[in-house]
């Protein structure tokens, strides 16, 4: 698998992976930032963004990816940074190869089963005839008509999947059937020898991804963990407050 990746600057590497429904593109501006002190690789995971679509999907698919990425540009060992379905891809692979990741970061999400959030999300997503959509617009008014309870940024998040083909015809960046079809496997938990390295979970106040009930969870898996909280932000934490976003990622990252 050949996965699509933007990198920026240079130094010790840092991984960026991407959640549900999203790419790197999420991640651009906070890539750039960092890329100041590190070489940032945003990457788009397998049936995300500009990668390959395929029919085979699950956590540790997506770890396997990432093994094979790292084989094919030379890194030996990175920060790696991951967001909701990508933290969890991110903790799997830190829990499998230890050796390769000098500190870890989770945004907004546990190690751990969660209860359906998308599946209204994925019905309109998947109710949308796109051949005969004419305008983004009308794709836009199809979405919000069917996701009324959904806020802005949530919309806006997956209008960002939207685009035009060669042949100037509206499709999804990301495998929608697939990723519904294997939602059940996206929810679930990721487990494994505890990683004894340098993590950081960041929560979002707003969001209940990281509570106090699966706090314990996160301290069995990944014991030498610290935890940080930005003000008034949901789960797209790092969209919410990007400058305090990053200077906690750049403070724990500059830590001995």
């Amino acid at each position: 698998m050949n996965l699509n990746f933007k990198s920026y600057g240079e130094g010790f590497p840092l991984v960026i992976l991407h959640g549900l429904l999203g790419s790197l593109d999420n991640w651009n501006s906070i890539a750039r930032q960092l890329s100041k002190h590190f070489t940032v690789f945003a990457i788009d995971q397998r049936n995300h963004g500009k990668s390959p679509h395929s029919e085979d999907f699950s956590y540790q698919i997506l770890v396997n990816d990432l093994k094979d990425f790292f084989a094919q540009h030379r890194i030996e060992k990175a920060h790696i940074l991951g967001h909701s379905m990508g933290g969890k891809v991110a903790m799997k692979f830190a829990m499998q190869y230890p050796e390769m990741v000098e500190k870890l970061i989770i945004a907004d999400v546990a190690p751990v089963y969660y209860e359906d959030r998308h599946s209204q999300i994925f019905k309109a997503i998947l109710s949308v005839d796109l051949s005969k959509a004419e305008s983004r617009e009308e794709v836009e008014n199809h979405i919000r008509k069917n996701l009324k309870n959904e806020d802005a940024a949530t919309i806006q998040f997956i209008l960002k999947g939207l685009y035009r083909d060669e042949e100037n015809k509206f499709e999804w960046r990301f495998n929608a059937p697939v990723l519904w079809k294997k939602y059940q496997a996206i929810s679930d938990e990721v487990s494994g020898t505890p990683f004894l390295g340098k993590s950081l979970f960041i929560k979002g106040q707003k969001s209940n991804y990281i509570s106090a009930e699966n706090y314990a969870e996160i301290m069995r898996l990944f014991p030498n963990n610290e935890l940080e909280e930005i003000e008034n932000a949901g789960h797209w934490v790092h969209a919410a407050n990007p400058n305090r976003f990053i200077e906690i990622v750049e403070n724990f990252l500059a830590k001995k």
